[in-house]
């Protein structure tokens, strides 16, 4: 195939053009680089089969050639980078998702959505089905988020309904792994980062409140069965389990081998309290399960960062 990963140079999408690359597939990135980063892809430039675009998805994308799937990945990801770029957040889930879906229809190519858990809000119904509507503030800050997902999905659907495109629906649960920036703001680099430098483990609330940790390799196989599938739905792809904040930090001390204190902070506003994701629909049609454990995954992330 010929595929294009907007949002390439970022962490998932740098990992699914190794992944389409390892399968022989040709691969065009699109990227901005407003939260993405060429060192991200710097080891696949010269190589056969991969063209990097710097290319902003929410005007108009132009790729010649032929084109066999557009995963649409593009979008600032952590509460750091969407409440900094609270606008194009809202721009590249509406305007992004709809220029990434005519890029589609005139290849006549598969599309898949990248979207987020996060269309669960704070949720009412653990752990969450695809059939839960969600508990979402759509005026709280990251209303820009999570509203911009929800659109797109509401757009993916119409132009699988109204065109006939063979249109995917992710909804990713939080996955870690190396590429993350130390700084976006999302637990697991920051509590990696934290331990390395001998600083306390920030705990926001009383850490009770929970998370379910995807790796990422996990994360991209789950994504390379969907596109293959014929189902046009929204997916979970995520682990289904599930570790409180402070238990989770408890683990990074271990794994690390560091007895860091662990200070606690107010709980930022429409935190949700808990997040786990129902993957039974992902089991029985996909085959997918995860296979990387929680403690070999954050060694693999914490070598990243120890090199960083």
């Amino acid at each position: 195939m010929r595929v294009v990963i907007t949002g390439g140079a970022g962490f998932i999408g740098s990992h699914l053009c190794d992944r389409f690359l390892a399968d022989g597939h040709e691969v065009v990135c699109l990227d901005n680089l407003l939260t993405g980063s060429l060192d991200n892809i710097a080891h696949l430039f010269g190589r056969d089969g991969f063209l990097f675009m710097k290319h902003d998805v929410t005007n108009f994308i132009h790729v010649p050639g032929p084109v066999d799937a557009v995963l649409h990945f593009a979008s600032p990801a952590s509460p750091v980078d969407y409440l900094r770029y609270p606008i194009q957040t809202l721009k590249v889930g509406s305007l992004g998702t709809h220029k990434a879906l005519g890029l589609a229809l005139e290849k006549r190519a598969k599309f898949l959505l990248a979207s987020t858990s996060e269309c669960y809000g704070d949720p009412t119904v653990h752990p969450q089905p695809e059939s839960y509507f969600g508990n979402v503030n759509p005026v709280g800050p990251r209303g820009v988020y999570d509203e911009a997902k929800r659109f797109a999905e509401a757009l993916t659907m119409a132009y699988h309904r109204y065109h006939g495109l063979d249109t995917k629906i992710a909804r990713i649960f939080n996955t870690y792994g190396p590429r993350m920036r130390i700084g976006d703001g999302r637990v697991v680099p920051a509590f990696i980062a934290q331990a390395l430098k001998g600083e306390p483990l920030t705990v926001f609330g009383d850490g009770t409140q929970t998370r379910s940790f995807c790796y990422v390799s996990d994360l991209v196989e789950g994504i390379v069965r969907l596109l293959a599938s014929d189902v046009h739905e929204p997916f979970n792809l995520g682990n289904p389990e599930e570790h409180s904040i402070l238990e989770f930090a408890r683990i990074v001390q271990r794994v690390l081998g560091v007895t860091a204190e662990i200070k606690f902070e107010p709980l930022p506003t429409d935190d949700p309290k808990v997040r786990r994701p129902d993957i039974t629909r992902a089991r029985q049609l996909l085959g997918f399960e995860p296979r990387v454990s929680l403690e070999d995954g954050l060694a693999r992330t914490a070598e990243y960062f120890k090199r960083q």
